[in-house]
């Protein structure tokens, strides 16, 4: 077992068979050293949860919940990429957060540390990362959340 798979394990996370696309995309795409996975929604168990606007349906803590469990799934898609392996992961580069928001919602920071804050949980030092929070009128799906990410790998 991999150090990240016990870490995870600690946290008490179990991570999702990686999600299928559902168009013409990549759940995630490996060049050079870098990984770059397709955005991840707000899906467990085979179910959208966190459907609707943050700021409306939503409470920011909500958000940040939503936002956890994306990247739960980007976690997910990375172990994919690395053959099963977590602790190829050497670094967690970038994050892009979108967030399904009311028009004058402006906490969208708030929101995606759900997902900045799991992966520094997760990975310690390494899941430090460059990162955008960046507003939405609409996500697929109606999701409140989606997040994308950029890992440097062995």
């Amino acid at each position: 077992m991999s150090q990240i798979d016990k870490k995870l394990a600690e946290l008490g996370i179990t991570l999702p068979t990686p999600a299928k696309p559902v168009a013409n995309y990549v759940g995630w795409v490996r060049t050079g050293n870098l990984v770059y996975t397709a955005g991840q929604v707000t899906l467990k168990d085979g179910k959208i949860e966190y459907q609707g606007k943050i700021g409306k349906d939503f409470s920011v803590e909500d958000g940040a919940k939503a936002a956890r469990l994306c990247a739960i799934n980007i976690i997910a898609q990375l172990k994919d990429a690395c053959g099963g392996d977590l602790d190829r992961v050497k670094r967690i580069v970038k994050l892009v957060g979108f967030v399904n928001g009311t028009p004058d919602f402006a906490d969208q920071p708030k929101v995606v540390n759900g997902a900045s804050d799991l992966m520094v949980e997760v990975f310690g030092d390494k899941g430090k990362h460059a990162r955008s929070a960046v507003g939405a009128g609409s996500l697929p799906l109606n999701v409140a959340v989606e997040v994308e990410a950029i890992a440097e790998v062995e």
